[in-house]
């Protein structure tokens, strides 16, 4: 049997997943970062992008926004803005998001709107991605 640890993922909203599993893997600012049981411990920034959760020997994953990992001895905390299942993800919804946030980057009014119009996009897109995609790893 595979050592496993607990993960809590927390929204502002919501406990968005709290369980033991073998292995969370997470997008990173400057790449991907795999977490196992008995990791060193660590606090990381989160960027937009996927989680992927091992749980009982199988993956799944959901689309987090920006955030922070902390791993401790005690298990892993996930604090993201928003963290969504594929199937609860609305893809027009997610489509009309993408064109607003293209059209505010056309627009470049400030440096702060341009970064904001920046992440939007990369939400968006990861929403999109992982509506298309409701699979199991």
């Amino acid at each position: 049997m595979s050592k496993r640890f607990n993960l809590k993922i927390l929204t502002p909203e919501r406990i968005f997943f709290s369980g033991d599993v073998e292995a969370v893997m997470v997008t990173a600012p400057d790449g991907r970062l795999t977490v196992l049981a008995e990791h060193t411990p660590l606090i990381c920034p989160l960027a937009v992008g996927d989680t992927r959760i091992k749980e009982d020997g199988l993956w799944r994953e959901c689309v987090n926004s920006e955030g922070f990992i902390e791993v401790h001895h005690e298990g892993v905390l996930m604090f993201v803005q928003a963290c969504e299942w594929p199937e609860e993800i609305d893809a027009a919804r997610a489509e009309q998001a993408l064109r607003r946030a293209e059209e505010r980057l056309r627009q470049q009014r400030s440096v702060s709107e341009y970064n904001q119009s920046k992440l939007a996009i990369a939400r968006a897109m990861a929403r999109l991605s992982a509506s298309k995609s409701t699979r199991r790893i």
